[in-house]
């Protein structure tokens, strides 16, 4: 049976005393959607599905999660997730449950509620996307967690907290004219802070070169722990990631957190730049969805886009070239962590990545697990 959509609290997180809390910190678990659409996932999904598996195994080592499944495919992925993997019924368009999914807040008392945010596809970059923006309701209703309804579109994927009042956005996301034409940056900070906590936002420039997210955070920059970041980085002067990075970098550098900090910039390699092959576009077969791919069409790929699960950092793997070194940097960064590479190529294809797959469920009133 579908859990039923809960009724939305019609106050702020913020008036309440809730805010969002860093990734880094405990999780009670992690939500994550099956991929389904044959119009996004080369030959009907299946080498994404195969993908998918591999990385929910590699999850569910380190914490409890759950898969939520469109009803037609529950009998498929009930058989191909392992039996400890909690699958549960809920209706979706696609996958990608950062940016569909709820965002869990905490406060002081240890008591946890989820903000809904309003979402239209990247600014209308599939179609349809009604069942996609009824995700975070079905989520937070299984999970027995308050909601509240954003005024406003955003997505998971382009806020990144440090669970201390301090909030990592891009300019060419939020204040993107495909996500809220009528408001401004002024409002669009107000509402972030009254939606998440924040009591200060840190805006970088533009995101990874070619993201179809319009430049979601979460490829470029994320928080490892309060007062530190890592950052997606090129030292090749000729790949238009290089100015991107160079900004953003600049940006953090000059940047304080909401403590008064400044932060430390962690490097992390970027791979290729990748490219779309010959044929892996004409496996897309495109029908309701807008968004194109051609061959030699650059993909967003990013090591910053990994996952924090309990204990570990899951981390895609991208290419041959260039894993190896992104995972050292990784254990360097996260020494308490183990951290556990997950082939990500054709999850990329589908235009987003791990970190974009997942949504973690803070455990309440545990307060900090930092490195």
């Amino acid at each position: 049976m579908t859990a039923r959509r809960s009724h939305a609290l019609q106050s702020t997180p913020a008036a309440d005393g809730f805010w969002m809390p860093g990734e880094f910190e405990a999780h009670a678990g992690c939500w994550m959607l099956w991929p389904q659409r044959a119009d996004n996932w080369r030959e009907h999904a299946l080498p994404a599905q195969q993908a998918f598996v591999q990385l929910a195994a590699a999850i569910a080592a380190f914490e409890p999660l759950t898969v939520g499944v469109a009803p037609r495919h529950l009998p498929f992925a009930r058989s191909a997730l392992l039996p400890r993997i909690r699958v549960v019924p809920l209706a979706s368009d696609d996958c990608w449950m950062r940016d569909v999914g709820p965002t869990i807040l905490v406060d002081r008392r240890g008591r946890r509620r989820g903000v809904d945010w309003r979402f239209n596809a990247w600014g209308g970059l599939y179609r349809p996307f009604r069942r996609d923006d009824a995700v975070a309701a079905g989520v937070l209703a299984r999970e027995g967690l308050a909601r509240y309804r954003a005024p406003f579109v955003n997505e998971g994927g382009a806020i990144h907290s440090d669970g201390e009042g301090t909030l990592l956005v891009t300019e060419q996301c939020l204040l993107n004219r495909n996500r809220n034409p009528r408001l401004g940056r002024t409002r669009i900070e107000q509402l972030l802070k009254d939606y998440t906590g924040a009591r200060k936002l840190i805006w970088l420039g533009q995101g990874v070169i070619d993201d179809e997210t319009s430049g979601h955070v979460d490829n470029l920059v994320c928080f490892v722990r309060p007062g530190a970041v890592c950052l997606t980085w090129t030292d090749n002067r000729r790949d238009a990631q290089y100015r991107v990075s160079r900004d953003a970098f600049e940006r953090l550098m000059d940047a304080r957190d909401a403590m008064g900090r400044r932060l430390r910039v962690y490097k992390l390699p970027s791979p290729g730049p990748l490219t779309l092959t010959r044929r892996e576009a004409a496996g897309i077969q495109r029908s309701a969805g807008i968004r194109t791919l051609r061959a030699g069409q650059r993909l967003a790929g990013s090591y910053v886009n990994f996952y924090l699960a309990n204990g570990a950092v899951i981390a895609p793997l991208l290419d041959a070239r260039h894993d190896a070194q992104a995972l050292r940097r990784l254990r360097a960064i996260f020494p308490r962590r183990r951290v556990v590479g997950v082939p990500a190529r054709e999850l990329l294809l589908g235009g987003g990545n791990i970190h974009c797959l997942t949504q973690q469920i803070p455990a309440g009133g545990v307060r900090r697990q930092h490195d």
